[in-house]
């Protein structure tokens, strides 16, 4: 069973729910809040709070980066990473930051978060500033001049590739980059009163509507309070193991972050390591025994001394 956990407005649970639809994969639906407190979340993650989170059993994987490797090892085609796009990968890791930094900044003008968040009342406005005001801790955001200069810089790039090559970033067919850059637009377009921008861009908008035609396969829905029950009922993890020579060893305490925003970090004992991932086991009183799984790049692992 694939759980995934998200939000509507998310766009990293819209790269996900592309990429489900892609592999044609069914998923059990799980609608958790866009602001903390998220109580049934961290009872499965242990503190990590961004979104989404992928769910299977008891092994909860974090980040989009590393949930799309899951997806290809359950469903391995139509392939997200195709032998003859080796950049693909890179430019994933770009868009998902980079770019989803400088899509960020446009769309969250006044204009466009009233948009994206529905028209919401000056309490509900005051709260999500709050919630990603911390979430984003001490790393400068962009401002609207230099986030539109380099926006526009990204896109004339990327409508100038598909205009060339396409009708994908990589030829044929779509591949992890088309939706780590695709999740950024997305966005842009949910924010209609700003969304204009992409009509400048019509080898990059033709694209992007065909990447969205993709769809979302089939979803059921599920409780949050239930997911952490499916966690808690599950009889064993994913076969993980700590490699040698990468610095630490099996059953260290540590802790792993992210290294850029929503820092929060999760402890607990490391039980595999290796060049993609990271993997440490916890104990809640809701959900068990679980395993989270991090991607090694975009996060940090440290010894945890005071254990």
């Amino acid at each position: 069973m694939l759980i995934l956990h998200h939000y509507d407005m998310s766009p990293f649970a819209e790269k996900v729910r592309l990429m489900l639809g892609f592999k044609g994969l069914a998923w059990r639906s799980v609608h958790i809040p866009p602001v903390m407190p998220k109580p049934d979340v961290i009872a499965l993650t242990g503190g990590y709070r961004k979104t989404p989170v992928l769910q299977i059993g008891a092994d909860i994987y974090c980040d989009t980066a590393l949930i799309a490797r899951m997806l290809e090892a359950r469903q391995p085609t139509p392939t997200l990473y195709p032998a003859s796009a080796p950049l693909a990968v890179p430019l994933a890791q770009w868009a998902d930051g980079t770019l989803f930094q400088a899509a960020v900044c446009w769309a969250m003008q006044p204009a466009g978060v009233a948009a994206i968040l529905g028209d919401p009342s000056p309490e509900v406005l005051k709260g999500f500033a709050t919630d990603r005001a911390a979430m984003r801790g001490s790393v400068p955001r962009l401002t609207l001049p230099d986030g539109t200069v380099q926006l526009r810089a990204h896109l004339a790039a990327i409508d100038a590739q598909l205009a060339h090559g396409g009708p994908w970033l990589f030829g044929a067919a779509p591949c992890i980059a088309d939706f780590s850059v695709g999740h950024c637009l997305w966005f842009i377009q949910r924010a209609s009163p700003v969304a204009h921008l992409l009509t400048d861009y019509p080898a990059l908008s033709a694209w992007l509507a065909r990447l969205l035609a993709i769809g979302h396969a089939t979803s059921t829905e599920l409780d949050s309070a239930d997911a952490v029950a499916v966690a808690a009922a599950a009889t064993g993890h994913v076969s993980v193991a700590v490699a040698p020579g990468l610095g630490f060893e099996p059953g260290q305490a540590v802790s792993v972050a992210a290294t850029d925003y929503g820092a929060d970090p999760v402890a607990g004992t490391l039980v595999g390591l290796s060049s993609e991932s990271v993997t440490v086991r916890r104990s809640d009183a809701r959900a068990g025994t679980v395993h989270v799984h991090f991607p090694r790049f975009g996060f940090q692992i440290k010894k945890d001394l005071t254990a």
